[in-house]
């Protein structure tokens, strides 16, 4: 852990600050139960500092860390150019790679001017909002009918694709997709079957309106099993869909919730798996968010889950 510190934000005393932990390392940590310690005890909390790169300037903040459990609990006021410099010295870095680890530098600022008896008026407590979201316009009651009269049937098996061949999926089916079809856009049948659910006429497939918090692959199919055990929304068949089944989903234009789907699923998956794997390796999402799809290692940084199920 390195030297402890205390810092006071508001009315409270964080007693000690976690020097070793990382963003790269909390899913591991706290997701996947596989990263440096497994972590028993749900109510635990720890605190970092990192850098949020996200906005139109990085920004220094201290994180609360649990297991299923993340809240920015405040923004340090740190001089610009020190932020700044540590983000630079990352490199080239994925797109959706934008939190990063402090470097000694800010370690050292921190210590010098904020932490223990420093400067309180650097430390900006951000308050835990309770947020409801916005689902849209209510969508017609699903009557029951597998489809309404236009149904088409999409792949649907779990396969290993390479890259020419997803871009041949998605132009053979006018996904939209940022990168590949620009132009692309397919049209969904949307029905509301409870408050759970969403069904799609067209597909004859029901999804999840809103779906599972991050994990790795493995963690996602433990949750699988668990879902179709408790029977969600009454069903026991829930599975991954397949990139044709997720990519169907995608709008061509981001709602008001900054996300390419019908504002009647959550915007809290905003990648998701699916069940195809990459040839030759990593695992296929699709990102409702840049509106794309996209591959990467199955467990950092993972992805979230809608599980969809055919209704025959």
């Amino acid at each position: 852990m390195g030297e402890f510190h205390k810092i006071k934000v508001g009315d409270t005393i964080i007693n000690s600050i976690d020097w070793e932990m990382t963003p790269e390392l909390t899913f591991g940590t706290y997701e996947s139960w596989g990263g440096r310690e497994r972590v028993r005890n749900n109510d635990e909390r720890i605190h970092y500092f990192f850098i949020d790169n996200w906005g139109e300037r990085p920004k220094l903040c201290l994180m609360e860390r649990g297991v299923k459990h993340a809240r920015i609990v405040a923004e340090i006021d740190a001089p610009e150019d020190l932020v700044k410099r540590c983000v630079q010295n990352q490199g080239e870095v994925a797109f959706y790679d934008r939190t990063f680890a402090i470097d000694e530098r800010i370690r050292t600022w921190l210590i010098d001017h904020v932490l223990d008896d420093g400067d309180q008026s650097l430390v900006n407590p951000l308050e835990e909002a309770v947020v409801h979201e916005d689902m849209g316009r209510a969508l017609p009651v699903w009557d029951g009918k597998r489809d309404a009269g236009d149904l088409v049937e999409l792949p649907a098996e779990p396969l290993e694709l390479s890259d020419e061949e997803v871009l041949e999926l998605i132009r053979k089916w006018n996904f939209y997709d940022d990168e590949r079809n620009p132009g692309g856009s397919f049209v969904n049948h949307l029905h509301r079957h409870d408050r759970q659910t969403v069904v799609d006429q067209r597909t004859g497939l029901m999804w999840q309106q809103a779906g599972h918090d991050i994990s790795s692959i493995r963690s996602m199919a433990r949750s699988i099993v668990e879902l179709n055990e408790q029977g969600f929304s009454g069903y026991h068949d829930w599975r991954l869909p397949s990139i044709a089944e997720a990519m169907s989903l995608m709008e061509p234009q981001a709602n008001d919730k900054d996300i390419h789907l019908n504002t009647n699923f959550s915007k809290e998956q905003p990648f998701i798996f699916t069940s195809a794997q990459r040839r030759p390796s990593g695992y296929w999402f699709v990102d409702y968010k840049q509106g794309r799809l996209f591959w990467s290692s199955g467990t950092i940084p993972g992805g979230f889950g809608r599980l969809c199920r055919s209704l025959s």
